[in-house]
Parts: structure tokens; C-alpha cells; sequence
């Protein structure tokens, strides 16, 4: 078995990408024996899909040649799934692979079981790292995006806002939170959100005796709503609070905040979390992942991995939002 001749691109040589997940679609394979998809962007590489047919099925997954997959190789963890239209409709999942992937000879998956017609291809990364060759030095990912929400800050007074937090200095303000007490500044919260500054210029209560009740926050979540508007957030404490913060952040006016929660939640959109994802978006009012989240479903054809739980979202969701679900299922159904 080789990689070699046959018709490389076509018509349908196009893959849709959406978070990480990476789709093509074949309408038909024709009297060639191998096909090749164009290349699309996942991560800091761009990638091909390869098909070859002969007694049976070899999908290659491998990065675009050049500089960059030589000098910083993708180290992926990957699943793929080969579905046919139908009917009936019929799939089969790969197990997840950890490879190294420099070249089209790095990796293939055999497919034994082939029907006629319409395929898709799924591919969906579940990490993806820039391999290093020094063994002392360990891969990194490149999700989460630490970039994102460390930039929204003002480094040049990241030092002096990070000491006036964890030390005090003439905090002004106590938060009192579900389960502990944190001090803060007047100040630094009423630039940051419309709804403190409210709180301190008005003759309310905050402005009166200095404090603060967030009775909806623990101190962990609140240290990290904090640890935003002071610039001294950590990645991995936004990640694991962003569906606090992203409630807070909706509360309080913090409008880069709700933005930077969106755009994580759209970046790991999986089969496992789309309807909480989707209910969220519903919520929150966040138009894009909503968008993102029934694109994945009815675009990308992901409702069939969650129609067990898909007649209890129906019966718990909003009006509203189920009708424009059925709406999405019609601008993309097609009669056969």
C-alpha cells in the first residue's frame, strides 16, 4: 500500500472545521482509488486528509509539508470516524491515537468495513502539542489559548495591581462571599464593571458600610473574578472557573470577561457538553456560541451522538430557542 497517483482534489475536497473538530464529506469516491482533501487550518498547522481504497479502506491524517511540521511536529491525540449517510445510517470509530505526525507515512487507520455511496470523515483532536526533542523538556499545548486572557490586562500595571490585591494595600472594601472574606478596592472595581461603580457613587448600602455581598460566588470563583480585573489571573484558574466567572461577568457588566468565557467555551465544544453549552449560550445571550453549538449539532451532524439526551433538553429548554433549533434543522436538511 502506497501513497501515490490518482485524483488528489475534486469538488468535494473541501473539510469544514469547527473547534476541534474537522469534517469531510464525499459525495461520491468515483473510479479513482485514492483522493486527497484540501488542506485546513487546525492549531499553528494546516492539515490533509488522504482516502485510499483497495480491498479496504486507508485514512491518513498528516500535516502539510514544510518548515514548520520539520522544525515544530504536532504531537495529536485524535479520534476519526468514517459515517455513511444511508440509510441506513452507519458509522465506524477509530480508538484514539497519541502520535507524533511529521509526514503522511506517520500514521493510517484501516477501515475494513465499507458501504457505497456518501461518507464523511470526522476528525477530532483532543490535544494537540508542538513536539520537542528535548527529553527534559515536556510538550506544551496549544490549548487552552493562554494568550487570551492574560492580553486583556495592562502588563505595565500588572505588577503594582497584583500587590495591591494580595496584599491589601488600602483595600477599601470587603466581599463577602458563600464561604470566605476578600478585601478589594472601590476604585478598581467601579472601572471595571458599571454595576459596582453604581454601588459606591449611589447612597446604597455597598457605599455605606464599605461592603459587598456575592452571595452567588465561592471565594475560590470570586478570587478568580478578582484575579481578571486586577490582571493576575492564572490560565488554569480561569479554565477551571470560566462557567462562574462567565455568570459573574454577565451580572456585573464585565464585558471582556463575558467575551474571553464565550470564546473558551467555543473552543472545546464536544458531543459531551454541546446542549449544556447550548443552554448557556441561551442564557447568557452569547450569539456566537449558540451559533457554534448548532452548527456542530445539525451542520457537522452531531445530534445523532446525543439523541439520548436530546428529549430531555427539549422538554426543560425555552420556547424560543427550541423553535430555532427546528429552524437549523431545516436550512440544512436536504431531501435524498
Amino acid at each position: 500500500m502506497s501513497v501515490g497517483g490518482g485524483s488528489l482534489s475534486g469538488p468535494d475536497s473541501r473539510v469544514e472545521t469547527i473547534s476541534r473538530l474537522a469534517q469531510w464529506r464525499i459525495d461520491t469516491f468515483g473510479p479513482c482509488s485514492y483522493r486527497r482533501s484540501d488542506p485546513f487550518k487546525l492549531g499553528i498547522w494546516n492539515w490533509y486528509l488522504s482516502v485510499e481504497k483497495s480491498r479496504s479502506v486507508y485514512v491518513r491524517l498528516f500535516p502539510e509539508p514544510g518548515r514548520l511540521a520539520k522544525e515544530q511536529p504536532p504531537l495529536a491525540r485524535f479520534l476519526l470516524r468514517v459515517s455513511w449517510a444511508g440509510p441506513p445510517r452507519r458509522s465506524t470509530v477509530s480508538p484514539v491515537y497519541e502520535q507524533l505526525l511529521r509526514s503522511s507515512d506517520d500514521f493510517v487507520w484501516q477501515v475494513d468495513v465499507m458501504s457505497h455511496g456518501r461518507f464523511t470523515i470526522d476528525v477530532e483532536f483532543l490535544d494537540l502539542r508542538i513536539s520537542t526533542n528535548n527529553v527534559t523538556e515536556p510538550s506544551s499545548s496549544i490549548w487552552p489559548n493562554e494568550g487570551m486572557v492574560q492580553s486583556v490586562a495592562s502588563k505595565s500595571t500588572l505588577g503594582c495591581l497584583s500587590r495591591m490585591l494580595t496584599e491589601s494595600i488600602h483595600a477599601d472594601v470587603t466581599i463577602n462571599t458563600t464561604d470566605g472574606v476578600l478585601k478589594a478596592h472601590k476604585s478598581v472595581l467601579a472601572a471595571c464593571s458599571p454595576v459596582f461603580e453604581s454601588m459606591f457613587v449611589h447612597d446604597l448600602k455597598e457605599k455605606e458600610s464599605s461592603t459587598v455581598d456575592i452571595s452567588d460566588m465561592c471565594v475560590d470563583s470570586c478570587l478568580a473574578l478578582l484575579g481578571f480585573v486586577y490582571g493576575t489571573i492564572r490560565q488554569e484558574q480561569f479554565w477551571k472557573h470560566r462557567l462562574s466567572l462567565l455568570a459573574a461577568a454577565n451580572k456585573y457588566g464585565v464585558a471582556d470577561l463575558k467575551s474571553c468565557c464565550e470564546e473558551s467555551l467555543l473552543e472545546d465544544i464536544s458531543s459531551g457538553n454541546v446542549l449544556e453549552r447550548l443552554h448557556v449560550a441561551w442564557l447568557y445571550q452569547l450569539e456566537k456560541l449558540k451559533k457554534g453549538c448548532l452548527t456542530y449539532l445539525f451542520v457537522f451532524g452531531k445530534i445523532y451522538d446525543v439523541r439520548d439526551e436530546i428529549g430531555g433538553f427539549f422538554h426543560h429548554a425555552d420556547r424560543e430557542l427550541t423553535l430555532e433549533m427546528f429552524q437549523e434543522v431545516l436550512s440544512v436538511w436536504k431531501p435524498i
